[in-house]
């Protein structure tokens, strides 16, 4: 009786349609017109497209010739490469120790997991103050320690550091809950099993939780390289129009300087299309590498 009901497919498409057109409207539609954005000539926001460029080509040629733009991928690599790392593997190992304790495992997961629910604005600010060159927090403690020259933690030996350490602290949450999900999935019976034949808890580890969890690592992967590409709002509080130095841009907050505060609207257009194509490119490049098992 029940299946009978789904027999009739043309009900379907009542409940469909606005799903349709909400993203005909505002997804495809504002991607084919900055592509033809990219094109033209459009200096400033809200401004009606000008006259081609001549050459058309001409917003591409430029990209590929422009130092920023190179800087702005390399440290977006880089910042896939800590998302990784420093996301993806610290939460790991916490998930690991967590799922390995008895007592105080609740307050462990909502301590690890509180940095995701507060506002990157406020996470910015925050950390702004911690690496303040007067009087910041970090080099007051270094000063009680006895360094007696103070840090400029902005400065181009430190920057990339102080811009990516946040980032990675507030999502170590997320992945933490990911991981000790697929970690509490893995029945007991087995840990038990290798328990009786003499497995160390460092062995079942090895051999139990890491091969079981490797789907979940790869999701959890995949999620952290595609999201370092996305990354804006903690860089830029921290380090408003790639200031004090350019050097610390990252492709969408290059993407957002040329919008809103060098006012080339066709510009940043060829710049969002450049943001689309890395971003398609890695996350298949990353489920070749990172590929799920069946087990």
């Amino acid at each position: 009786m029940g299946a009978n009901i789904y027999k009739n497919k043309k009900p379907l498409i009542f409940f469909l349609l606005p799903a349709f057109l909400f993203m005909i409207v505002y997804l495809y539609y504002p991607f084919f017109k900055n592509i033809l954005l990219s094109f033209q000539q459009v200096k400033r926001l809200g401004m009606s497209s000008g006259p081609w460029n001549n050459p058309w080509y001409e917003n591409y040629q430029r990209m590929v010739t422009d130092s920023e733009v190179w800087t702005s991928l390399k440290n977006t690599l880089i910042m896939m490469v800590v998302t990784i790392v420093g996301q993806v593997g610290i939460a790991l190992i916490l998930a690991l120790m967590v799922d390995n304790i008895r007592a105080g495992a609740k307050f462990f997961r909502t301590v690890y997991f509180f940095p995701i629910v507060i506002s990157a604005t406020a996470l910015g600010l925050l950390f702004n103050l911690i690496f303040l060159y007067d009087k910041g927090m970090l080099n007051q403690i270094l000063e009680t320690l006895g360094k007696t020259t103070l840090t400029d933690w902005k400065d181009e030996k430190h920057a990339l550091f102080t811009m990516m350490l946040p980032v990675m602290w507030q999502y170590v949450g997320f992945y933490f809950v990911i991981l000790i999900t697929g970690l509490n999935n893995i029945s007991e019976e087995l840990y038990e099993s290798a328990s009786i034949d003499g497995a160390t808890r460092l062995q079942r580890i090895r051999y139990i939780s890491l091969p079981l969890l490797h789907n979940v690592i790869c999701t959890c992967v995949v999620l952290a390289v595609t999201g370092a590409l996305k990354v804006f709002d903690l860089p830029w509080t921290m380090f408003p129009k790639g200031m004090p130095l350019k050097s610390t841009f990252l492709t969408g907050t290059y993407m957002y300087y040329q919008t809103m505060n060098a006012s080339d609207v066709d510009y940043a257009s060829t710049l969002a299309i450049l943001l689309v194509v890395l971003g398609v490119v890695v996350s298949k490049v990353v489920n070749l590498i990172f590929r799920e098992k069946d087990y």
